[in-house]
């Protein structure tokens, strides 16, 4: 495993839609390896492919410590709810903002071995995948969110 260089705001990488992962092999694994040590490094819960400056559509989540929620070519196919709540992002550090998002939601994709999955998440989990999932297809969530401010500003 080896860390990665975090793409930040600016980085043209970002704004891009990511392609879809066509075969799933060691070097996808590889991949997905390294997302999750940088994103641990980093103290993210999530972290998109895109961020690495690598535009596949593949996400990891890591929402409580241990459960990691890898998937490959996500589909959010149910949402309920909404939720507001406070957002951060490794690609665009030190800005903090409030987005809203769905309580509930139902994705399916493939897991590290090409075997299709089908998950449901709630609260923060949920929150994870949808602002992940918006990497893929090159939005921020400073594209979302209100009352944005700096790391320490009073809300």
């Amino acid at each position: 495993m080896g860390l990665r260089n975090i793409m930040v705001e600016g980085d043209d990488i970002l704004r891009k839609r990511s392609r879809e992962v066509t075969t799933v092999d060691d070097r996808i694994r590889m991949i997905l390896d390294d997302m999750l040590e940088t994103m641990r490094e980093s103290d993210g819960v999530g972290i998109a492919a895109p961020q690495v400056g690598i535009l596949r559509r593949m996400f990891i989540v890591e929402a409580e410590e241990g459960d990691v929620f890898e998937i490959i070519n996500p589909e959010i196919i149910e949402m309920e709810g909404s939720f507001i709540g406070e957002e951060g992002c490794l690609s665009v550090p030190g800005i903090f903002g409030k987005v809203e998002r769905p309580e509930k939601i139902k994705v399916k994709g493939l897991d590290r071995y090409g075997k299709e999955l089908i998950c449901e998440a709630v609260d923060l989990k949920a929150v994870a995948i949808c602002h992940e999932f918006d990497h893929l297809e090159g939005v921020l969530f400073i594209d979302k969110a209100t009352d944005l401010r700096k790391a320490g500003e009073d809300e």
